[in-house]
């Protein structure tokens, strides 16, 4: 064999390589039968870019050729650094006479054939409004900032040729849209852990991070590829969640909206949490979460500001330490007769986030119907003041709310009917 292999000319050296019939591993083909969803869930290095590109390359190169494709990644940066120019990506597993060219002004892939395929940002939902596609290959969709809705305007999108299909490639998270499509009867799903694709990762990634977190909870969900829906050392579980849910909310004797405003005001800020809550007795009732995110101060603001009105608030509670005496005026900008309170928060996020799940452990604090992003970043919050690796913004507006209503207001008031 490695004699035949020297005598191989340079072109079918190339050809050889990239030839997936040899090098591709059993869990990184498509699925037989019936399906409109391949989701592929792998740990970390387990080979899942890889499996989505030549799974693109097999519809471009086929005999009936798919076109438009949608590559989704994370954001725009991400689909072109992994999903097409990465070392596993579109472009390096075809051989050299077939690679695709990078229409960067268009963010399009376009092969010699004709066949086109258009990056996509799942962080701007409203940029799949308009565009069709006969396929789509999406990758890490459990840590996509707008999951369920850019999920939502793709499928709308997803409508040409005579069999639109999808592929997700991701490592899972229990996220409400993984979920949702892991329970579709037209999903197929398909596992492959890290040690499957031993050969070609590093000996040092598997001696060191490999070893270090195998067994582990963690290891089991980014080595494993398996769905943990627990977060090691959370301060929230969904099952104290669900228990406190409820349909409708009970007459409650104060409501306020809390704010928790981001560092700096635009597309690329973090959050703006907004958290309506109120008081039942001696417990909490969380009644909506009004999050926003990539907005002006002022457009936060008007958020804020027409969750108040609608749910009849008392005061809108609001923390200043990064804003100062901005966030109240910002407020009183849009509507000087609402009452805002500042807050100022001088311990950890952990800290101050402990009293309010210990709460949610003795029952006393419930939730109004399904709050899914809220939801998902408690359960997601960790020791390291993350949620996901990003800033827990929603559960800060919550923990204000909540700690407002039941751990600083003392005596139970009167019911207001």
């Amino acid at each position: 064999m490695v004699e035949r292999a020297k005598r191989l000319t340079a072109a079918e050296t190339e050809a050889f390589k990239c030839y997936w019939g040899i090098w591709g591993h059993k869990m990184q083909r498509p699925p037989k039968g019936d399906w409109t969803t391949w989701l592929m869930l792998g740990g970390r290095g387990a080979g899942k870019t890889r499996a989505g590109a030549e799974w693109v390359r097999n519809l471009v190169m086929g005999p009936r050729p798919v076109s438009p494709i949608a590559l989704v990644g994370e954001t725009m940066a991400e689909a072109r650094a992994v999903m097409v120019e990465g070392v596993s990506g579109v472009i390096s597993v075809h051989p050299y006479s077939e690679r695709p060219r990078l229409d960067v002004g268009r963010a399009v892939l376009v092969w010699p054939n004709g066949v086109e395929a258009w990056l996509m940002p799942a962080n701007d939902p409203e940029r799949f409004r308009g565009p069709q596609f006969a396929a789509a290959w999406c990758d890490e969709l459990a840590k996509w900032p707008k999951a369920e809705a850019t999920w939502d305007m793709l499928q709308f999108g997803l409508r040409l040729g005579d069999w639109p299909r999808q592929l997700v490639t991701t490592t899972p998270r229990p996220t409400r849209l993984l979920k949702r499509l892991m329970a579709e009867p037209t999903t197929r799903i398909t596992h492959m852990k890290t040690r499957a694709n031993r050969d070609n990762l590093a000996p040092a990634f598997l001696e060191a991070v490999v070893a270090r977190y195998r067994g582990t909870a963690l290891g089991r969900q980014e080595l494993d590829g398996e769905m943990i829906e627990e977060v090691p050392g959370a301060l929230w579980t969904r099952r104290q969640i669900e228990e406190g849910r409820m349909e409708a909310p009970p007459a409650l004797s104060r409501i306020i909206v809390a704010v928790d405003p981001p560092v700096t005001g635009g597309k690329n800020s973090d959050a703006c949490g907004i958290v309506v809550a109120g008081r039942c007795g001696d417990t909490a009732v969380v009644l909506a979460d009004r999050t926003v995110q990539g907005t002006t101060p002022v457009g936060w603001a008007r958020v804020a500001v027409t969750a108040f009105h609608e749910f009849a608030a008392d005061t809108i509670i609001a923390e200043v330490n990064q804003g100062g005496d901005l966030v109240a005026q910002v407020l009183n900008q849009v509507d000087a007769s609402v009452p805002v309170r500042t807050v100022r928060a001088n311990r950890g996020k952990w800290v101050r986030a402990e009293p309010v799940a210990a709460l949610y452990a003795q029952g006393r604090v419930s939730h109004v119907g399904l709050l899914a992003d809220l939801e998902d970043e408690l359960c997601a919050f960790g020791p390291d003041g993350l949620a996901d690796g990003h800033s827990p913004d929603r559960m800060d507006a919550l923990v204000w709310a909540v700690g407002e209503l039941l751990l600083r207001e003392g005596p139970v008031p009167r019911v207001r009917v």
